[in-house]
């Protein structure tokens, strides 16, 4: 089974209008309400891929409400644990330029982290967990050391879907995936990348540091998979770009749902690109008709 762990879950609110003007009242043209956090959009896009999976994490009140009767909408299973304080909202104005409000999110108490920690304990190496998102302000991102190394000890393989150091943290244990983009890889390394071959070379590095397989994804240039055995370019695929929220998360859910289901990870690979891509093709998370679609357009060579 994968589960993904999403420790600071919000509502994504979509509001959609021509030009914010501040200090004025605006009207919207139109607006969406999202179950919102990386985990849970990993989570939404392997429903659509027809692979079953866990969402896991912390909720509450009646926002966390709201994202669990989404999900089950969907059809995804759940086992949050439940906060006393509200989910949060995020905000996301998509107007002549994009503009984001993110809340802070809850207080996550002792009990509440032991929680969590339980649930991890029940897994096998039969399972796939992914981490993916910041955490809440009172555990801050070292949480994950403690979360990771609880799941690993059980057998279970890990995915981690972080920036910077808490990227660099996880590399101990020897993540199944970890996906920065070509900024993060060179922040990493506090470089800046301009060629592939820079980027392959240093994405090579967070493989030598642990990682299973390392995919660089890079927006309108294309992405990278790097292996022990070789590395693969996904070329860019052209369309009209509407979304910039869940492409890296979609790509995240399409690599580890098909390699989990097929154990070859280039054709994982192809499947990732086009989840990605097919999100920031769309207005929200891609449907599972237009990720086929999109696969059908994906070209990968070897390195």
């Amino acid at each position: 089974m994968i589960y993904t762990v999403t420790l600071n879950p919000s509502i994504d609110f979509i509001v959609r209008l021509e030009h914010v003007e501040t200090g004025a009242v605006n009207r919207m043209a139109s607006d969406g309400k999202y179950a919102g956090g990386k985990g849970i959009n990993v989570s939404r896009i392997l429903q659509r891929l027809g692979i079953p999976n866990t969402a896991t994490g912390y909720v509450g009140g009646f926002t966390g409400d709201f994202i669990e009767k989404a999900l089950q909408a969907e059809a995804i299973d759940t086992e949050f644990v439940h906060v006393e304080e509200d989910t949060r909202i995020n905000v996301k104005i998509k107007a002549d330029q994009e503009t984001e409000i993110n809340g802070t999110g809850p207080f996550i108490s002792d009990d509440n982290l032991k929680e969590l920690e339980a649930i991890l304990a029940q897994l096998s190496s039969a399972d796939v967990v992914i981490f993916a998102g910041s955490a809440p302000a009172n555990l801050g991102n070292g949480v994950y050391k403690d979360l990771i190394a609880k799941t690993r000890s059980t057998g279970a393989q890990v995915v981690c879907d972080f920036e910077g150091q808490t990227l660099l943290d996880s590399l101990a244990f020897s993540p199944l995936l970890v996906k920065p983009n070509n900024h993060e890889l060179g922040d990493i390394f506090g470089v800046e990348l301009s060629s592939l071959d820079e980027i392959e070379s240093y994405a090579k590095q967070v493989l030598e540091k642990g990682a299973q397989h390392v995919i660089i994804s890079m927006a309108g240039d294309g992405a990278l998979l790097v292996t022990p055995e070789a590395s693969y370019f996904a070329k860019p695929i052209k369309g009209d770009i509407k979304n910039s929220v869940g492409a890296g998360d979609s790509m995240v859910a399409g690599f580890t749902g098909k390699l989990v289901e097929t154990g070859d990870a280039l054709e994982a690979f192809k499947w990732g690109v086009a989840c990605g891509t097919a999100t920031t093709f769309s207005d929200d998370l891609a449907s599972a008709a237009f990720i086929k679609e999109t696969y059908q357009k994906v070209e990968v060579e070897k390195r």
